[in-house]
């Protein structure tokens, strides 16, 4: 009737949520697979599977790789975003930003190169031709 085996904990994923504070600098690499939120500064590199998010007080200079990100602050570098990428209103963006999809607000300043990956099909020339030329056989 009543079971006393203790029940094993499924493998849930618990994403960790890392904070780097204002007025506090960091000068390096980070690897994570939590969410980050950076309202003070970070030189050099971070990779995470987790969401980004660069505070109004934010500024990261050097390359971010993420899943998500939304940026209030500011960026210089190069910028991975596997999803989307908001830029908001106050966020000011310059280097090369690679992402998926991308929002942004009214008076952000985004002087970047972009490239969109993963979003758009790429047609096939010869299979498009090929069944053109049957319709009309």
């Amino acid at each position: 009737m009543f079971n006393n085996k203790s029940k094993k904990p499924q493998n849930k994923k618990v994403m960790e949520r890392n904070v780097l504070a204002k007025n506090t600098k960091i000068v390096g690499d980070i690897k994570s697979d939590g969410d980050f939120r950076i309202d003070g500064t970070l030189e050099g590199t971070l990779v995470t599977k987790g969401r980004v998010i660069i505070g109004t007080e934010g500024f990261v200079k050097g390359k971010v790789e993420c899943t998500n990100a939304d940026i209030e602050g500011k960026f210089s570098g190069n910028l991975l975003v596997l999803n989307t990428l908001t830029i908001k209103t106050n966020a000011n963006i310059s280097g090369e930003v690679i992402i998926g999809k991308l929002s942004v607000e009214p008076g952000a300043t985004f002087n970047a190169t972009c490239t969109m990956k993963g979003a758009v099909k790429e047609l096939n020339y010869s299979n498009d031709k090929k069944n053109r030329s049957e319709k009309t056989a």
